[in-house]
């Protein structure tokens, strides 16, 4: 049996893909999560060349709604929000779901400088989150 987890951002574009990606990779098959954004948007270029670096090819997902999410009927063990608080806030409730958690992970949409320092920036932030995302899943593992 899988644990259903539901990754929450603005966009869906970067920091949700990231942390749906790093949790399917590393759940040990003991996973299955997706993700969703308040407001849909389009996948950041920027996330998907770093996610490449890594071996993991996002280029092929789409952004999806929470609300379209919600629609479906579809039970989560576990729903993140992965932005600031404020935006979190906004995430409405998901009736059968266990438990909600709040990760902040900086945007990497809001990153300035030249292409290089954005493109390092971003590297920092999905590193973060494959830290964070892994070790959760890690406790998962170890629990079965």
């Amino acid at each position: 049996m899988s644990i259903n987890i539901l990754f929450v951002c603005i966009h869906d574009g970067a920091r949700s893909q990231m942390a749906e990606a790093f949790a399917n990779q590393s759940g040990g098959g003991r996973v299955k999560a997706v993700s969703a954004g308040l407001e849909p948007g389009l996948l950041n270029p920027m996330v998907v060349a770093c996610m490449q670096e890594v071996g993991i090819d996002i280029s092929g997902e789409t952004t999806t709604s929470v609300a379209d999410v919600l629609q479906s009927g579809r039970r989560f063990a576990y729903v993140v929000t992965i932005c600031d608080e404020v935006s979190a806030a906004r995430c409405p409730a998901f009736p059968r779901s266990a438990r909600r958690l709040h990760w902040s992970f900086p945007d990497p949409s809001a990153l300035s400088g030249s292409m290089e320092e954005r493109l390092a920036g971003t590297r920092i932030i999905r590193d973060e989150i494959r830290r964070t995302v892994s070790a959760w899943c890690a406790t998962f593992s170890a629990s079965s």
